[in-house]
């Protein structure tokens, strides 16, 4: 899953960036609500964390222009203001959520999940293909009776492989999801990555889940 923070403190955004990271998601960071929303309306991310208070113009506005343009996705909105006017007025601008400042790391998470969750209530806590199952909150995958430990892009990767099985992926839409803005389009990191998972959790078992689609990318399922 790919997020963009947009926060105007660097500590802050960097805090945030990291733990992320550290859970598995991919993280860039914008510090002006400008760039953070053209970033947001060109990219394909799966949420926006997005400051209230802005050097150059507040959340509520870059919110609501967002709506405008037609983009859709989720918006978490972080502020040290926590009136209930203020909350209001970001909910109304198109904010799917609010979070007040100082707030615990975990408690950000929850709500992240929580978002992302909307509108996949049916998968819930896991994922599954055949006799593989990924827990999306130990972040542990089981295959048969074999438990495997990823590493946190490791786990990324097969969170997106497993959320659209049965397609051909290329390398761009792979790296658009798993990896941020600042990655080498040219590196063959998902070669390495995805050469990773299959000796973690298709060696040794009958049926193949990853198959590699000669000059298209990657499809992720049992073979017809």
């Amino acid at each position: 899953m790919r997020v963009l923070i947009v926060e105007d403190n660097p500590k802050m955004a960097e805090a945030i960036q990291r733990g992320l990271r550290e859970h598995g998601f991919a993280a860039d960071v914008s510090h002006t609500g400008f760039e953070g929303e053209d970033l947001a309306a060109i990219e394909p991310y799966d949420l926006v964390i997005l400051d209230l208070m802005l050097p150059d113009r507040d959340g509520v506005e870059v919110c609501r222009n967002l709506r405008r343009r037609c983009v859709k996705t989720p918006v978490l909105m972080l502020t040290a203001l926590s009136s209930t006017e203020d909350k209001v007025a970001g909910l109304d601008a198109g904010a799917d959520d609010y979070l007040a400042k100082p707030f615990e790391f975990d408690e950000l998470l929850a709500r992240i999940r929580a978002l992302l969750r909307r509108g996949e209530a049916s998968q819930g806590r896991m994922l599954e293909c055949d006799n593989l199952t990924l827990d999306l909150y130990t972040r542990r995958a089981v295959r048969g009776d074999v438990q495997v430990d990823l590493s946190n892009k490791e786990f990324a990767l097969l969170e997106y492989l497993m959320r659209n099985p049965n397609r051909v992926l290329s390398r761009t839409q792979i790296s658009e999801k798993v990896w941020d803005m600042n990655s080498d389009p040219s590196s063959n990191v998902i070669d390495v990555y995805v050469s990773a998972l299959r000796k973690k959790l298709d060696r040794g078992f009958d049926n193949e889940l990853f198959h590699t689609i000669k000059g298209a990318g990657y499809r992720f399922g049992i073979l017809d």
